[in-house]
């Protein structure tokens, strides 16, 4: 080995050990959360169709959304076609769409990947669904984006506190929690 590729197998060894040590020093302090709560059994073709977003912490692309909605197709492979659409900026804003495809990964149909781009799976967890499957709460293991969603694009005030309280319970932060504004 020449003396740079000394150097440089040097400096990524270090970094590898400063980041492996960062890791572990922050598992150690941080306390560890609970499993999330996720649905007993959700009735995938039941829960298929519109779903209009209430609340949301936002992923970088929900930032200054406007009549958010997820739309949810059961494909006859099993996977999930969505469709997620907003108009940005303002009520009458362009209107924006993603789609992507979800994958049952849980026999309770509670817990699926959400693919965006090959080969990633994003973590999707529905931690609640409504009997009557009016209303959602969407969240995730690592606790950092949670959606809470209605057949309606308008809930009771009652509503939306008490989903906002299952996210709260799940380990999320309510100040993070934001309205995304709904047509009527």
């Amino acid at each position: 080995m020449n003396r740079t590729t000394k150097r440089f197998a040097l400096a990524a060894g270090v970094g590898a050990a400063a980041a492996m040590l960062t890791a572990c020093q922050s598992m150690a302090t941080s306390p560890p959360r609970p499993p999330l709560e996720l649905a007993a059994s959700v009735d995938i073709p039941r829960f298929m169709g519109d779903w209009y977003v209430i609340a949301v912490i936002p992923t970088f692309i929900e930032k200054d959304v406007f009549g958010s909605k997820e739309n949810y197709r059961l494909e006859t492979d099993g996977t999930i076609a969505t469709t997620f659409t907003f108009h940005a900026g303002a009520a009458d804003g362009p209107l924006r769409e993603y789609r992507s495809k979800g994958f049952v990964l849980d026999p309770s149909g509670a817990v699926w990947g959400q693919q965006y781009i090959w080969p990633i799976k994003a973590d999707y967890r529905i931690s609640y669904v409504s009997p009557d499957y009016g209303q959602t709460v969407i969240t995730r293991e690592k606790r950092d984006y949670v959606w809470i969603m209605a057949r309606t694009p308008t809930i009771a005030a009652a509503d939306l506190d008490r989903l906002i309280g299952i996210a709260v319970r799940q380990g999320y932060d309510a100040s993070k929690i934001v309205r995304v504004p709904q047509p009527g």
